[in-house]
């Protein structure tokens, strides 16, 4: 492992220690949380010494890295910080970082045209716009989809690293239909994000079905080192997802043929972003297009077509669109129900 590398991740875990403000650092507890980070990152078991995490104190106090950690020592026995708002995590960007940063995206637009980078775009755009934001002091002219109030992103990086590692978890879990918490191990084989939420996916211990747990259902996670972990060699996420929109996969459901009206206000936006890959347009007609998928029928789709109202009609099979009459049938009455009398408005 890089020495750097190394470095970055004690320099984080102290920075957590230090913003933690509902426990009193000592050096020694500084040198137990961050030998447990390495050992949750890195698998590293062997203890960090005294001296280096005295000079890795030392390092972030300096402008070496652009930090100035204000640290200070209270009663000779207490690190924290004298600035109760400071962390290393939002330190300004400094002139070199932007440069060095904008070299690096020139660097990965390089690769934007290759078809294994594909999805590098939207991230190069994001670092661009950022690089843009802050060199020029301007607001940023790109605005990405996002939901900063969305439970369970803090997740994210220990899920992400289970996988790396190759490690089972424990999750303590309450979906929207259980009245209580449940708690399980669980093997990551990957993270999924659709619709602006993030899913992992895997297997509990001793079963075979796969799971998409919502990371904003997730209360906790622990490590479960004690558990072997169960590896996932045959199937990726391409593959599990390819005949499905959306995260909800049926193993005992083969993909079926979908047959949609879409209006011709609504045809242009259909044709130019596809509902799924599997999209094509089987006949053109006055009144707009019907369009062909070869999908599972699931929740994800339903919803995709429900969401176009009056602008959509399925025309097969006949299942799906009993399900998607209903759904607006029962729609309607409501809106029947409550809706003010036209004379009385």
């Amino acid at each position: 492992m890089p020495a750097n590398r190394n470095a970055l991740i004690r320099y984080r875990a102290i920075d957590n220690c230090l913003t933690n403000k509902f426990r009193r650092w000592t050096l020694e507890a500084l040198i137990e949380a961050v030998s447990e980070t390495l050992y949750e990152y890195e698998g590293m078991d062997k203890g960090i010494s005294r001296r280096t995490i005295q000079a890795d104190l030392q390092m972030m106090r300096s402008d070496k890295l652009g930090y100035n950690a204000p640290i200070v020592v209270l009663e000779k026995k207490y690190y924290t910080y004298e600035d109760p708002a400071y962390s290393i995590t939002q330190i300004p960007l400094t002139g070199q970082d932007l440069g060095r940063i904008s070299e690096a995206v020139e660097v990965l637009k390089q690769f934007k045209g290759f078809s294994h980078f594909g999805q590098l775009s939207g991230v190069v755009q994001k670092l661009e716009a950022h690089v843009y934001s802050a060199a020029t002091n301007q607001r940023t002219v790109i605005d990405f989809e996002r939901n900063d109030n969305l439970k369970g992103l803090a997740f994210l990086d220990s899920l992400y690293q289970s996988i790396i590692q190759k490690k089972a978890i424990r999750i303590t879990y309450q979906s929207f239909k259980a009245r209580l918490p449940n708690q399980f191990c669980f093997h990551i084989w990957w993270l999924k994000e659709f619709n602006n939420r993030w899913f992992a996916v895997g297997v509990r211990e001793h079963q075979l079905e796969v799971y998409n747990l919502a990371l904003d259902r997730i209360l906790s996670i622990e490590s479960a080192n004690e558990i072997p972990y169960r590896d996932n060699p045959d199937l990726d996420a391409d593959t599990y997802y390819h005949d499905v929109i959306g995260v909800t996969v049926s193993p005992r459901t083969r993909p079926g043929r979908v047959l949609i009206w879409v209006a011709t206000e609504h045809a242009p936006y259909v044709e130019t972003k596809p509902i799924h890959h599997s999209q094509q347009v089987i006949e053109r007609r006055m009144d707009g297009i019907v369009i062909q998928l070869t999908v599972q029928l699931n929740f994800e789709l339903e919803r995709e077509i429900l969401g176009f109202a009056d602008g959509m009609m399925v025309l097969s099979p006949p299942a799906l669109q009993k399900r998607i009459w209903q759904k607006l049938r029962n729609g309607l009455a409501k809106y029947e129900m409550d809706t003010p009398d036209e004379q009385s408005v």
